[in-house]
């Protein structure tokens, strides 16, 4: 059985929650880097050689946007053409629904997750920590901006993305400096960032 949540304060207030699942049960490793650092690549690799199970928090949100009778499907797809952040509560909500799936999957309900794309503001990574799981930590990819778009730009060929266009991928880069850098420097103060050069 996997653990249930011991949580009765409602998502939005701010009492001191426990998160929903142990840290002695579930490893949570969160994976950032900006947009085209091969992130989901590395991820891949890691999910084959280690097990993990890969959770995008990007491709949950577009698979909910594409989702028949998703409440929040027109909301999300506004935020992603706009290269903007979705609101945390559905971007949380989406990732512990994700784990908890997996987890009762297993029957001595542990579970080891690389989450891709996630925590994006210091918010989110400590309401995470909070209600979901404390995070073990982060796997950093640096890479310079100009080999980031250079990689989008020939993604967007193929990919279908309507993100990967030159003008959402400039608004996507100004949000990572900005909101998601302070997230990888409070972690790596805590000395919880292992850095990967991504530049191969």
């Amino acid at each position: 059985m996997p653990p249930q949540s011991t949580s009765t304060t409602s998502p939005l207030s701010n009492e001191k929650k426990t998160p929903r699942f142990s840290p002695d049960l579930v490893t949570v490793i969160f994976v950032l880097g900006g947009p085209g650092a091969g992130k989901g690549t590395q991820c891949g690799n890691l999910v084959r050689d280690y097990h993990f199970t890969h959770l995008s928090a990007g491709d949950l949100l577009r698979a909910e946007q594409a989702r028949e009778g998703s409440k929040f499907g027109e909301m999300i797809r506004g935020y992603i053409k706009e290269g903007l952040i979705v609101p945390m509560e559905v971007t949380i909500q989406l990732l512990e629904n994700a784990m908890a799936e997996a987890i009762e999957k297993r029957p001595d309900g542990q579970g080891k997750f690389l989450i891709d794309g996630f925590p994006r503001k210091m918010d989110q990574a400590l309401m995470f920590e909070q209600t979901v799981c404390p995070c073990k930590f982060v796997l950093f990819f640096d890479c310079p901006e100009e080999e980031m778009q250079r990689r989008l730009l020939e993604r967007g060929k193929t990919s279908g993305r309507s993100d990967d266009n030159a003008e959402s991928i400039k608004k996507r880069f100004q949000t990572f400096e900005q909101t998601s850098m302070p997230v990888v420097d409070y972690f790596n103060s805590q000395n919880r960032v292992a850095k990967v050069t991504a530049t191969g």
